[in-house]
C-alpha cells in the first residue's frame, strides 16, 4: 500500500512500544492506547475518532474491506505502517489476529460533559475489576441506549485493551465517565436525577420498581457489590428474581437485565 512503512523486525522500537502499550503505565504515561479489529477501527472513524497511526498485516486479512478501511484513515491523516506476519502477531491480543490495528490518543469526560436527553438515562458502575466485564457492560448501555455511563471509583481504565476489545468498538461512542462515587452523587442531586441500586439483598423486584423519569441505574464490582456509600444514596433497591443455587448473576449480565426492564417501562 502506498505511503506505508514497512517493518519486520520484531526489535522495531515502533513494535516494542505496541507491546507496551498493553499496560496502563505506558498507556497513562503517552495518554495513548490501542484497538484492534476491523470492526473497532470501522466504528471508531463514523464516530469521528482518527487512529494516530495504523498497523496492518494483509496476510491476516479475514476479507476484502480491509484495504478500503486503511485508505480511509491514510485520507483522514492516519500514518500507516506494514508488518510481517511475524511483527503484526507481536503486537496483536487477539487470539486469531484481523491484520489491523489503530493507535489512539487517549480522551476524557467530565460529568459535566455528559450529552443528558430529555428524561435522562445513566449507567453508573462502582470499581468494576474485570476490564471483559466492563466492555460486556459498555455494549449492554449502547443497545439500551442510556445517554452515558459513569464509572465510580474504578479499578480496571477504560482503555484495557480488553475493554476495549469486549466493547466491539462501542468504547468510541459510548460517552464513559471516570470519578469518584462523592463527586457523582453529588452531581446527581444537582441534576435530580433518581439513583436506584441493584443488590440481591434488596426487597423489592426490578420488575416491581418504577424505572421510568430522570435515572441513573447503579450496579456494584463483581467480588462486594455496592458500597455502603452508594446503598445508602440510592432512593431505592432492588434486586433480580434468582430461583437456582447462585446467589449472584455476572455483573455484566445483571446489568443487562436491569436497563432492558428500564427500556421496557420507558417505552410503554
Amino acid at each position: 500500500m502506498s505511503n506505508a512503512e514497512t517493518i519486520t523486525s520484531l526489535q522495531n522500537a515502533r513494535i516494542k512500544n505496541l507491546v507496551k502499550l498493553r499496560n496502563r503505565r505506558p498507556r497513562d504515561r503517552q495518554s495513548l492506547f490501542i484497538a484492534e479489529g476491523y470492526r473497532a477501527i470501522d466504528r471508531a472513524l463514523k464516530s469521528g475518532v482518527i487512529p494516530e497511526e495504523v498497523y496492518f498485516c494483509p496476510e491476516c486479512f479475514l476479507g476484502e474491506n480491509e484495504i478500503p478501511l486503511i485508505e480511509s484513515t491514510r485520507e483522514k491523516g492516519s500514518t500507516l505502517f506494514e508488518l510481517s506476519r511475524p511483527a503484526f502477531e507481536k503486537v496483536a491480543y487477539r487470539d486469531r489476529p484481523e491484520g489491523i490495528l489503530g493507535v489512539f490518543k487517549q480522551w476524557s469526560y467530565g460529568l459535566d460533559n455528559i450529552p443528558l436527553s430529555q428524561i435522562p438515562f445513566l449507567l453508573i458502575v462502582e470499581s468494576i475489576e474485570k476490564p471483559g466485564n466492563l466492555g460486556t457492560i459498555l455494549r449492554s448501555a449502547d443497545a439500551a441506549g442510556v445517554d452515558a455511563i459513569i464509572c465510580c471509583d474504578p479499578i480496571t481504565d477504560l482503555f484495557n485493551p480488553n475493554v476495549v476489545r469486549s466493547s466491539t468498538g462501542v468504547l468510541f461512542t459510548m460517552p464513559a465517565v471516570m470519578t469518584s462515587s462523592e463527586e457523582t452523587i453529588k452531581w446527581l442531586s444537582r441534576q435530580r436525577i433518581r439513583s436506584v441500586a441493584t443488590t440481591p439483598h434488596a426487597r423489592d423486584l426490578h420488575t416491581e420498581t418504577d424505572l421510568t423519569g430522570p435515572l441513573a441505574v447503579v450496579m456494584g464490582s463483581e467480588q462486594f457489590g455496592l458500597s455502603k456509600t452508594w446503598l445508602d444514596a440510592c432512593s431505592n433497591q432492588v434486586r433480580i428474581p434468582m430461583a437456582g443455587q447462585a446467589d449472584s448473576l455476572n455483573v455484566a449480565m445483571a446489568t443487562l437485565i436491569t436497563l432492558f426492564e428500564a427500556v421496557r417501562q420507558r417505552s410503554q
